[in-house]
Parts: structure tokens; C-alpha cells; sequence
């Protein structure tokens, strides 16, 4: 193991024990005074993200990688004012659940406490790096971050600028640790240090998760892979459909939860697939269509005849499949085939197939009439999110203050023994 990652580790675990017995009063004062330290930081802040996006120009980042890397004031001022909503939420710690008295007179309960010291890898996106410093502050657990090499001197600057706000409340600035070295090594130390690290959540590429799967000793939570898909069913009110799926693939494509696949019943697809490409047209998406749709679509909008491939990849840019399905079932048994678990939506006016796909599609979010940018942390008032497990464990979807922690028993006897 790195000498900073052992130092780094250390400082955190130590930290993790003042942050489990802080009350949400001195929480949420920090969370306060590190969104004023955003904004006051910002220049120092948006010179480093500069030089991110300069570097990763000049080695041939992709468009939809450089959006995802990139801040401006308007991003740094949202991301003050999701620590300011964060700081207003309520506090899970402490919060006692499934409580009962057994037939001995025993008192049972479970309270939430902080998991402890959690380890984050992420690529890309610098805005990570206040996501979840400020969730595992105010679900009281410590975190030690690992990011990009593309992202290096904004991460290095905003993990600075949390640590400023923490000093400036009084809390140890071991909270909160970048691991600054980019060697690759230091990812499988991170995934086997136990001791250090109680869990360890990546956010990134299906390589990521698969090496962290495959070399993790600590326990790993993964997810945030998002193959999406929305499902035109043939019972659908129009005017519905161009908006979301627009909605669902162009406002902001590189993300996880943005479209990557429309099928639609063949019933409605002549009706639905040329106005839907026309839309998508005036945003520069191509789209890959089968056979069926291709046809439909000749003429209409930058179509290409899609691959194998393209319904099994996750493309975080303006690029869409499409195919024309006979049935809800064969909708629900493409999903199936080819979902990552993370987002699908159905867009129909029947309840019956509403609840069909509702009960059958085991996604981490399902949609009804809804676009699948919604599966956010910020949007379902979360405050924001660590990721988006896909996971068929505890915490499901965007995790957020109440996923980021675990329980102890309690148990209050009266001088009780077992016999």
C-alpha cells in the first residue's frame, strides 16, 4: 500500500470517529459555510478546471467526455446550492427504526449510524468530488476519493476547497481525502484496504466496475452503467412521446441516465418514429435504426442501420437505436436482454400495461410517462447522490443520505437472562 494512501486512509478513520458524534446542528454548519467556500473559491476553482479541459483537448477527449469534466459558474453555483440542500435534509443518524418489544420484555430497535470511512473512484466528473464529500459529512461517515487523471487539478481544487470549510467549522480536514497520486496501482490498494476503508463505491466505465469487482477485498457497491431505454407503447397519448424522449437523449447526453434506446409498437411506430426523428434531428442525434424502423425512417434525420452492438452500449453522446417491437412482451424481453438495470420507461394511456411493465422491468428506476433523466439524486430530493446502484442489494437507485449509512441493534432487557 501508498504511503499516502496509508496516511490518507489513517486520517480519515480518525476523523470518521469525530464525525459519528457530531450532531446535525455542527453538520449542517459545516455543509453551510463549505457552499459559501464553493463561491468564494470559484476562480481558483474554475482555473484548475481549465487546465483540465485544455489537457484533455490535447489528448483527444471526446466531446461528451469534456461536458462531463467540465465547470462553469453556473455549474459551481449549483453545486453550492445542492450542499445547501443537503444541509437540509434530515439527518439519518440516530434515527431509530423497527422497534418492538419482544415476549420476554425485551425492547428491539435498529438505529442508523455511519458506515465509516467510504472510498469513492470516479472518472471525469469533478462535480463528484462535492457530492460526496458533503453526503458522507452529513451522513456522518469520512470519505477517501480517487479520480481521474483528467480531472486531477479539479478535483485536487475543489477537495481543498473542502477542506478550507471544514477547518473554517472546526471539523478535521481528514473528512475529507484525495488520494492526488494518478497511478493506477493506487486503485486496487484502495479495493484491498481493508482496515482503512469500510466500502468502496466506483463510479465509472464497465471497466471499472468489472476490475473493482474482480480485485475488491473491501465491499463494493457498483452501478451508475446506464443502457436506457424508453418503450412506446401502443395505447399513448402523442403528444407526450417527442417531448421526453428529446428530454430523455439531448439534455444532457453523457450522462448515466440519459436514452439510449426507443422501441416502439408496431402499431403507432409510423406515426411515432418520424415526427420523434425530425426533433432529434434539430439536436444533431443520429440514429441507429433495425430494419423495421430503418424503413419507416428513410429520409428522415441521420439514420444508419444499426448493429448488434448498438443496443448493447451505453452511448453518452447524441446517438440513439431504435427498433420496432410487436408486443409489451418482446419490449419487456429486449430490456431484458440488453438493460443494465439502471433506468426504463414506458410511455402508454393503459394502466394494465403501465402495471405490466411496472411489475416485470427489476430496473433501479422505472418510468411511467416520464423522462429517464429523473433518476437523480437532486430530483428525487435526495439532495444529490454518491451514485446510482444497480445492485440487487440494500441500497438501490440514487444512493443518497439514508443508503450511505448502516444500523446497529438495540436491545433494552429489564435484568433479563436467557434460559
Amino acid at each position: 500500500m501508498s504511503n499516502e494512501l496509508s496516511s490518507k486512509g489513517q486520517a480519515a478513520k480518525d476523523a470518521a470517529r469525530v464525525l459519528a458524534k457530531l450532531d446535525s446542528k455542527t453538520k449542517n454548519r459545516a455543509l453551510e459555510t463549505i457552499a459559501d467556500t464553493i463561491l468564494a473559491r470559484q476562480d481558483v476553482i474554475l482555473a484548475a478546471n481549465e487546465q483540465d479541459i485544455s489537457a484533455g483537448r490535447a489528448n483527444g477527449l471526446s466531446e461528451a467526455l469534456l461536458d462531463r469534466l467540465l465547470l462553469t459558474p453556473a455549474r459551481l453555483e449549483s453545486m453550492a446550492n445542492d450542499v445547501r440542500a443537503i444541509a437540509n435534509l434530515p439527518d439519518p443518524i440516530g434515527q431509530q427504526f423497527d422497534s418492538r418489544r419482544l415476549p420476554n420484555g425485551l425492547d428491539l430497535s435498529k438505529r442508523r449510524i455511519p458506515v465509516g470511512v467510504i472510498g469513492v473512484i470516479y472518472e471525469s466528473r469533478p462535480n463528484v468530488t462535492i457530492d460526496i464529500s458533503t453526503l458522507c459529512l452529513k451522513s456522518g461517515n469520512a470519505a477517501v476519493l480517487r479520480g481521474g487523471r483528467e480531472a486531477i487539478h479539479s478535483n485536487t481544487a475543489l477537495a481543498q476547497t473542502v477542506q478550507a470549510g471544514l477547518e473554517a467549522a472546526g471539523l478535521p480536514t481528514g473528512c475529507v481525502q484525495l488520494i492526488e497520486s494518478t497511478d493506477r496501482a493506487l486503485v486496487k490498494d484502495m479495493l484491498r484496504a481493508n482496515g482503512l476503508i469500510d466500502m468502496i463505491i466506483p463510479r465509472g466505465g464497465a471497466a471499472l466496475h468489472k476490475f473493482a469487482i474482480e480485485n475488491a477485498s473491501v465491499p463494493v457497491i457498483t452501478g451508475g452503467l446506464g443502457i436506457c431505454h424508453i418503450y412506446v407503447d401502443k395505447v399513448v397519448n402523442m403528444e407526450k412521446i417527442v417531448p421526453i424522449v428529446v428530454n430523455s437523449k439531448v439534455q444532457r447526453p453523457s450522462v448515466c441516465n440519459a436514452l439510449d434506446t426507443l422501441l416502439v409498437h408496431k402499431d403507432v411506430a409510423k406515426a411515432v418514429l418520424p415526427p420523434v426523428a425530425d426533433a432529434l434531428a434539430e439536436h444533431k442525434v443520429e440514429i441507429r435504426a433495425e430494419p423495421r424502423a430503418l424503413e419507416i425512417l428513410n429520409g428522415h434525420a441521420v439514420v444508419t442501420t444499426a448493429g448488434a452492438e448498438d443496443f448493447d452500449t451505453e452511448f453518452m453522446a447524441l446517438i440513439m437505436a431504435v427498433k420496432v417491437v410487436d408486443s409489451l412482451d418482446e419490449a419487456i424481453d429486449h430490456i431484458y436482454a440488453h438493460s443494465t438495470t439502471h433506468t426504463d420507461a414506458i410511455l402508454t394511456e393503459d394502466y394494465s400495461a403501465a402495471q405490466k411493465f411496472i411489475d416485470e422491468v427489476n430496473s433501479s428506476a422505472v418510468m411511467v410517462n416520464a423522462s429517464t433523466r429523473f433518476n437523480d439524486g437532486g430530483q428525487f430530493g435526495l439532495g444529490a447522490e454518491v451514485a446510482i446502484s444497480t445492485q440487487p442489494l440494500h441500497a438501490r437507485g440514487p444512493m443518497g443520505l439514508t443508503e450511505l449509512t448502516t444500523y446497529k441493534w438495540v436491545v433494552l432487557g429489564r435484568g433479563q437472562i436467557r434460559g
